[in-house]
Parts: structure tokens; C-alpha cells; sequence
């Protein structure tokens, strides 16, 4: 649920009611609400009319001090930052760990980055990232893990691409995220089809692990006609327990 960019100022305070009726309501599947930025006139009433929300999706974030902020307005569930859509957010990527405990995740945007610094575009003509951008993307990706959290893929946002959300998906998923936005419910379905590991992938994973406890103390294997080391052993023991989630 929004009450940020999608919301005209004048229109926030219906948002708000909107937003604490719906949350009101029984509900069967996780909600979270995006508020303003720490530093706006807003947040304060947005977390009131939030309560009863699965987490808070903070955008324009500038790294844990952000989290910091919001956390000292009083109680308020999980936290996803939006972690890159200020310059200085960029250099704030490393702070997470200290208050990783507060996190749902991290995520990023190429939105409102490219406007604050008056650039014209985040994108090739091919739609693909700037080096800029793909820098940022990567640094997002790697803040997370080393805060020990989901790292959350930004928005693919042509709705009618079919084809290129999937290989969006599969490009996020083979360089280290664990999930991803979605613009519309239209997508949801192919994110997560995407995100999760597929039946032979499962059975490597435990061929990978039952390997190494056949070997107590090996560090290198030969699997497959392949040969298999510790990292291998970590990441099967990874997706096991991400499939085990799901």
C-alpha cells in the first residue's frame, strides 16, 4: 500500500484513512506500506495510519541511520529500505549491519537517483542499466548479504513483457538476489516461479550435500564428472534451506 509518490500531497490524508481501514481488515496474505521519507512532514501520520502492517517499505533511505530515525518515532513492525535513491544513500550501502535485527531486506531503485543528480536516463537504449546504475544494483546486492539479509531485486517495469520479466528475473536470481518487486500483481506469479529453485536443482543440492557428509573432512569432491569444493557445499545447503521456506 502506498502513500508516497503515487499520492498527491493534498491527498494523503484519504490515503492515510484508506490505508488504516483496509489494514483494519482480516487479511491472509503479508502487507506492507510504503511511507514518505524519514525527513518529510508525513511520516509521522504514515505511521499511525500503517499499524496493524507486516513491515514498512522506507524509501529514499541513507543507510542505517535512516532506520535509526524511523525506528525512534515508536513502534513499528520490519523495515525494507529503499536504499539507493539518494546520492548519499549510495555511501551509506555498508551501514545495514547495525541494525539488520529491524530488516525485512534491502532493495534498490534507478527512479528518483538519475533525477537527483540531473542525470537523463538510467537506461541504454536496449533498456538496460548505465554503468552507474549497475554499479549501484551490485552494491545493493552485496549491503544486504553482508547485513545478512534479502537482497530484493528493484522493479521490472514493462507489465506486457513477458518475456523479458523472466529473463529479468532469472539474471536477479543468478547473481545473488533472493527476491524481487513487482510493479503490477500481474508479475507476481512469474517472480516467484523465478525465485524458486526447481525440482532438479533441489536434487543436485542434496546430491552436493549427502557428497560431502560421505566425506567427513574432504574439501575438494568429484560429483557429476565435476569437481566440487566447500563453496559448492554452501550454496546447495542455501537453496535447501530457501526451498524449505517456501
Amino acid at each position: 500500500l502506498d502513500l508516497e509518490d503515487s499520492v498527491a500531497p493534498e491527498k494523503k490524508p484519504e490515503a492515510r484513512a484508506a490505508v488504516a481501514e483496509w489494514l483494519a481488515r482480516a487479511r491472509g496474505t503479508p502487507c506492507l506500506v510504503r511511507i514518505n521519507p524519514i525527513d518529510s512532514d508525513h511520516v509521522r501520520a504514515d505511521l499511525d495510519a500503517a499499524r496493524g502492517a507486516d513491515g514498512i517499505l522506507l524509501p529514499k533511505a541513507e543507510g542505517a541511520a535512516s532506520v535509526k530515525a524511523l525506528l525512534a518515532m515508536g513502534d513499528c513492525p520490519p523495515i525494507l529500505p529503499i536504499a539507493t535513491e539518494t546520492p548519499a544513500a549510495v555511501f551509506a550501502l555498508g551501514d545495514y549491519p547495525q541494525v539488520a535485527g529491524q530488516l525485512l531486506g534491502l532493495t534498490w531503485g534507478a527512479e528518483d537517483l538519475p533525477a537527483a543528480i540531473g542525470a537523463a536516463s538510467s537506461r541504454e537504449a536496449d533498456g538496460s542499466y548505465t554503468a552507474p546504475y549497475q554499479m549501484v544494483r551490485s552494491l545493493t546486492l552485496f549491503g544486504a548479504h553482508a547485513a545478512g539479509v534479502a537482497a530484493i531485486e528493484t522493479v521490472y517495469p514493462n507489465i506486457a513483457d513477458a518475456e523479458g520479466l523472466a529473463a529479468y528475473v532469472a539474471r536477479g536470481r543468478r547473481d545473488g538476489f533472493t527476491g524481487m518487486m513487482a510493479i503490477h500483481p500481474a508479475q507476481v506469479a512469474a517472480i516467484n516461479a523465478g525465485f524458486s529453485p526447481s525440482e532438479a536443482e533441489i536434487a543436485h543440492a542434496r546430491e552436493v550435500v549427502a557428497a560431502f557428509a560421505a566425506s567427513p573432512g574432504a574439501g575438494a569432491l568429484k560429483l557429476g564428472g565435476k569437481m566440487i569444493d566447500l563453496p559448492h557445499l554452501k550454496q546447495a545447503q542455501a537453496l535447501l534451506a530457501r526451498s524449505a521456506q517456501e
